[in-house]
């Protein structure tokens, strides 16, 4: 009885499955007999008959094998309409696409592809039971099919180490590129979304065509900007080379054009760095969906701006300090130099001494346009972080301050060649008022031989000529510098000029006559201070004037002079050396009967 129920039960089991297979193949070839009707009443457009076809086949797995079916036969996936995307976007083969061509290829593609949807819609929607689910598949196939093979021909990923060249459109061209394929494609989601399909993740498919370029964006996007950096750079070279070679040499050794082989600081140079950032940044905000993400490219983005404009507006500087330089050489020539005989000495100090006065004012004016183009260049970025760059800082703790600090850093390096020139501008000033002192102050200007009689109320000649010069030659820092670092450098230069003048007039001996004709001097001297807005240095030559009259009053009036102004009696008694009568006036023994401390 065991036996023979065990094989009955094998017996039905294996006629059950035998029955289940010829159900299923029964199923099966009714399911391609209904796809085959399906496929005919498409083709005839016979919508009642499709739609009496997916009806009866939704009974078959739901239906997916009728929808898939239908979407796969569609002609908008045909190889030769994929071929065709590709020459409508890219243009004839061979040839360089652009930005704005392949932008309105894409354009003219993606309202095709949205308008063929939207024509397939009405159909699915007529015959399908389950028409969401339809769209839902038709989108996928064009957004994992159509649209990739088309990018995949589009965007080549440059290599990073050997870029391509700048006149094949370089990292930018590819950026670009990017930019226009990601934003237009952004642009058919959303369109696609708008037409229907269904639950599918339009978005996130769209955002994973572009992964692969995403995922390492902003390492193209700097190696980009020092790309077009270095491509600048080599091109302002070529103009500065090309327009040495056409001016030649021709004057050079009178000083005239010794700055004219530097290339100056062109604040238009930055404005193209910035614009060149705007870009990138623009390209930041387009690709980082997170504002964190976001904020950590924009401020490596930022900083590539920092280091070229940092870099560019040092080595301004630098240039504009090595004219400086040769000017200081060409005055060391001047001083050194020897000739055979004294006219001929003359002759050659006069004409090496009109060429280190002529480098000198050249050079000092070239380098105060170069710190006025550096000052204009360094608020142009400062009004471009305030701007542009802050507001997509503040979503990450201490980004906003970070840059701010390597804001200040950067420029730091400018800011220290900008001080050793205005030290250097200050040196070359001087340098020519002691040559213009030397040369023009005569030992009768102090000395009259005429004294007692009406006195000269005019300024020396020598001290007309310096401050002629000063004059002329500080309109140039008058206009380039402004806030502390003008303050600091007319104040500095005034006490230069005062310790200069000051060791000046030890060289010389006075009688009352010249003695007024040295304040007349200091009175001339000191009015021309007075633009510097500098009081601690007017103050010093409101001192010299009265340090003056040691020259004027009677001998025996000296130690009433400086009882209101102790400060200034050591350097009163070397005024006081030089008096016409000091040995006859024994005054020596006075003063130091006088002021036994100073002594």
């Amino acid at each position: 009885m065991t036996v023979s129920s065990v094989v009955g039960n094998a017996t039905a089991s294996r006629g059950l499955e035998v029955a289940v297979a010829n159900l299923q193949e029964y199923c099966n070839e009714l399911e391609n007999r209904l796809l085959t009707r399906f496929d005919a009443a498409s083709q005839r457009r016979e919508l009642s008959t499709m739609a009496e076809c997916a009806k009866i086949l939704s009974q078959f797995n739901r239906g997916t094998s009728a929808m898939q079916h239908y979407v796969g036969l569609r002609p908008m996936f045909d190889p030769e309409i994929m071929i065709a995307d590709t020459r409508l976007v890219l243009g004839d083969q061979g040839s360089q696409p652009s930005p704005s061509n392949v932008a309105r290829g894409l354009a003219s593609l993606y309202k095709e592809i949205t308008d063929t949807v939207r024509k397939e819609a009405a159909t699915i929607t007529a015959v399908f039971p389950s028409p969401n689910d339809v769209m839902s598949i038709l989108v996928q196939r064009i957004l994992e099919d159509r649209i990739p093979k088309l990018l995949e021909k589009l965007l080549v990923k440059p290599s990073l180490v050997n870029p391509p060249p700048m006149e094949e459109g370089g990292l930018l061209l590819y950026l670009r590129m990017l930019a226009v394929a990601y934003e237009k494609t952004q642009e058919l989601s959303r369109d696609l979304r708008g037409v229907g399909c269904g639950d599918l993740d339009v978005e996130g498919l769209t955002e994973s065509l572009f992964l692969p370029h995403k995922d390492i964006y902003i390492e193209y996007e700097q190696a980009s900007l020092r790309q077009l950096y270095k491509a600048k750079m080599e091109e302002l070279r070529a103009e500065s080379q090309q327009s040495s070679e056409s001016t030649g040499t021709i004057g050079r050794t009178k000083g005239a054009s010794i700055t004219s082989s530097h290339q100056q600081i062109s604040v238009t140079v930055v404005t193209e760095f910035v614009r060149w950032n705007e870009e990138a940044i623009s390209r930041c905000t387009l690709f980082s969906l997170q504002p964190a993400t976001l904020a950590a490219n924009v401020k490596a983005v930022f900083t590539c701006l920092l280091d070229q404009v940092s870099l560019y507006i040092t080595d301004g500087l630098e240039r504009s300090r090595d004219s400086l330089t040769e000017a200081a050489a060409l005055r060391e020539r001047f001083v050194l130099g020897t000739s055979v005989s004294r006219r001929v000495a003359a002759a050659a100090a006069s004409a090496q001494a009109e060429a280190a006065a002529a480098a000198g004012e050249s050079s000092f004016r070239s380098f105060m346009v170069a710190v006025q183009r550096c000052a204009s260049s360094v608020a142009i970025v400062q009004q471009y972080f305030a701007n542009s760059i802050s507001r997509l800082l503040l979503p990450v703790d201490g980004a906003h301050a970070a840059s701010c600090e390597e804001m200040a850093t950067a420029m730091s390096s400018a800011e220290g060649a900008a001080y050793k020139g205005l030290q250097q501008c200050i040196e070359t000033v001087m340098a020519e008022v002691e040559r213009l002192l030397s040369a023009e102050q005569k030992t009768t200007d102090y000395r009259s031989p005429d004294d007692g009689i009406a006195p000269d109320h005019r300024p020396t000649n020598a001290c007309t000529r310096v401050v002629a010069y000063l004059s002329r030659v500080l309109e140039a820092a008058f206009t380039a510098l402004d806030g502390l670092n003008k303050q600091a450098f007319l104040t500095e230069l005034g006490n230069r000029l005062q310790k200069g003048l000051l060791n000046h007039w030890q060289k010389f001996t006075f009688n009352p006559s010249g003695g007024l004709r040295l304040k007349r001097d200091i009175t001339e001297y000191g009015e021309f201070v007075r633009s510097f807005n500098a009081p601690s240095v007017d103050e010093k030559f409101e001192l010299l004037g009265i340090m003056a009259n040691v020259f004027i009053v009677a001998p025996e009036s000296l130690s009433t002079l400086f009882e209101g102004t102790p400060s200034i009696r050591k350097d009163a008694q070397r005024f006081i050396q030089l008096r016409e009568d000091f040995k006859s006036a024994k005054l020596a023994a006075r003063l130091s009967s006088l002021w036994p401390s100073s002594s």
